[in-house]
């Protein structure tokens, strides 16, 4: 199960739908080891298209070392699908190469509609899972 604060969540599907019709993609980071989601860094899609996502060679380095100087490892690595379901197509599953991450996508096909589903890709095989949203200025 992924559990991501609600203002992460909002982040992700605010940049999704400014990045709309392109795919939106980012990561977010946490302590190593966690699992916990902290850190928001939404990237730029060096592909700049409606169909596939590509971090830039530039900016992916730059955030990894980033996050290695933080003691981080990217938690959860996201992107949107404009016109079909938030499921992992065959490219997503065969560039998927962080074993230990969250793979979160959102749909933005509906103006009005928030999909968004989470899954883990190990060797080619994908299994969804539940996503927790919580409230941390409550839980505070």
């Amino acid at each position: 199960m992924l559990t991501i604060d609600k203002a992460i969540i909002d982040a992700i599907v605010a940049h999704a739908r400014r990045d709309h019709p392109d795919e939106a993609c980012g990561v977010v980071a946490g302590p190593i080891g966690s699992d916990v989601p902290s850190r928001h860094i939404a990237m730029d899609n060096a592909a700049r298209s409606m169909t596939f996502y590509e971090f830039d060679s530039m900016e992916q380095l730059r955030v990894w070392r980033e996050m290695d100087d933080n003691d981080e490892e990217p938690v959860v690595i996201y992107h949107s699908h404009t016109a079909t379901e938030a499921f992992p197509s065959r490219t997503d599953i065969s560039f998927a190469g962080e074993p230990n991450a969250h793979y979160l996508l959102v749909s933005t096909r509906e103006p009005d509609v928030e999909e968004i589903r989470s899954f883990r890709i190990v060797d080619g095989v994908v299994t969804e899972e539940e996503v927790n949203i919580v409230d941390a200025t409550v839980d505070a």
